[in-house]
């Protein structure tokens, strides 16, 4: 059965070898299992929030009682390179720390993002796709 098997949750992610990932919010109830498919899939490890140059993409833990929502991504998009993508993960409704999907929809705007898609990609994280409008320039 080699790789071809059904795409794994770093697939639906869209991630690729060579990109750079910028994990924040990561916690103890983060999905380990994600993040060594996501790892695998870059060839790469996670960079921190200190990691200070362009990232690819953004991986956003966020759970309800983090904070406020707009505050943590117009943080998340410091490092992003224009077309890049936050994804905002988020616990499944009914799991602790669940996130209101209407929430996210509220803040997206705020912070200047727009929503454009969600994936499964664990038993207990939802992930929700959401880009900043390519810049002129």
């Amino acid at each position: 059965m080699g790789s071809t098997a059904a795409a794994g949750p770093a697939d639906r992610l869209g991630f690729k070898p060579g990109m750079v990932i910028q994990e924040l919010g990561w916690d103890s109830d983060s999905d380990d299992a994600l993040r060594v498919a996501i790892e695998d899939a870059i060839d790469a490890d996670l960079v921190d929030g200190d990691y200070g140059n362009d990232v690819d993409a953004v991986l956003l833990w966020w759970r309800d009682d983090d904070g406020d929502l707009v505050d943590g991504l117009v943080d998340a998009l410091t490092d992003l390179v224009g077309g890049g993508a936050i994804w905002l993960l988020t616990p499944k409704v009914g799991r602790s720390g669940a996130v209101d999907p209407a929430e996210i929809a509220e803040a997206a705007p705020l912070a200047g993002l727009s929503q454009t898609t969600t994936a499964a990609v664990s038993k207990d994280w939802a992930a929700t796709r959401l880009v900043a409008p390519k810049t002129v320039g």
